[in-house]
């Protein structure tokens, strides 16, 4: 019994030498070990670490993954025309050298935030101010936050602090220049549209003209197109109508008193004066259809 209880009490100490004197290290963190409150080693490799028991050393985490400093208003900053731009930003950054980063922050990650924020509203100032607002908003944008990541990176290099990135989220005038910029984009864009328009309604022109004339060529050729056809069929029938009737001279002038008759009577209103016993009524006299000067010996 007394081996027994032996035994249980050289585990429970093991335990409890083992819970004090090993501590893990992951990938996303490093290990700074503290002697006496004193800095004795940083271990960045991830495993199973052995320590001497609290309190002669003790063990505090840093963060070793990339963090992101976003603040949540945007810096007032002049441009070389002395304009003044609203830009928010964000800075991606990550802790290279633990030692150097407790020194000068005790471990704190907020007290880091504060730093780099300061730091990089002076870099902003410094970059933006040698600029334009068409260079900050478009043709140098990408230069620009590429010197303001390499300023600030010369600021933290002495805090333990690597600057991954910096990037320009949003840059906008601040609301008293608004109003005017908008009224010039407005003013150019409305110049724009009337020339526009103006060039539209020129061609528009030119292609109503040209089919205009191509309309009156067309229409003229088809009209002399169609007089000659006209001509060549009546001289065709005129043709057929002479061997015709110069088979059948009767035939011929009765159907001319016809066709005369169809002209004289077309309508019920239509009135003629003359002498009842002329040639004109022959045929309208004889029901045969023949000619009285046909009929006498």
């Amino acid at each position: 019994m007394k081996k027994l209880l032996s035994l249980v009490i050289v585990i429970l100490f093991g335990a409890l030498l083992a819970r004090t004197c090993l501590y893990t290290v992951n990938e996303r963190e490093y290990a700074l070990v503290f002697m006496l409150g004193e800095l004795k080693s940083v271990v960045s490799t991830p495993g199973l670490h052995v320590k001497l028991p609290s309190p002669l050393q003790n063990v505090v985490y840093l963060d070793k993954r990339i963090l992101t400093i976003d603040t949540p208003a945007a810096d007032l900053v002049q441009t070389s025309e002395k304009k003044n731009l609203m830009i928010d930003s964000y800075v991606k950054w990550r802790i290279n050298d633990p030692r150097r980063y407790w020194v000068s922050f005790q471990g704190s990650e907020r007290a880091a935030d504060d730093r780099m924020s300061a730091l990089l509203r002076d870099v902003l100032n410094q970059v933006v101010n040698r600029r334009t607002v068409n260079d900050i908003t478009s043709s140098d944008r990408a230069r620009a936050m590429a010197e303001i990541s390499e300023a600030l990176q010369k600021r933290v290099s002495d805090l333990g602090i690597e600057v991954v990135d910096v990037r320009l989220k949003r840059v906008d005038f601040t609301p008293e220049i608004s109003e005017s910029v908008y009224r010039r984009m407005e003013a150019e864009r409305k110049r724009v549209a009337s020339e526009e328009r103006s060039k539209g309604a020129a061609e528009a022109e030119k292609i109503k003209a040209d089919a205009d004339r191509q309309r009156t060529v067309v229409l003229a050729e088809a009209y002399r197109d169609a007089q000659n056809i006209k001509g060549s069929g009546d001289a065709q029938a005129n043709e057929l109508y002479a061997k015709a009737f110069s088979k059948d001279p009767e035939f011929a002038k009765f159907y001319r008193s016809l066709d005369a008759y169809r002209q004289s009577f077309n309508k019920p209103q239509d009135m003629m004066v003359v002498d009842p016993s002329s040639e004109f009524f022959d045929y309208l006299k004889n029901s045969r259809g023949e000619a009285q000067a046909n009929k006498q010996p």
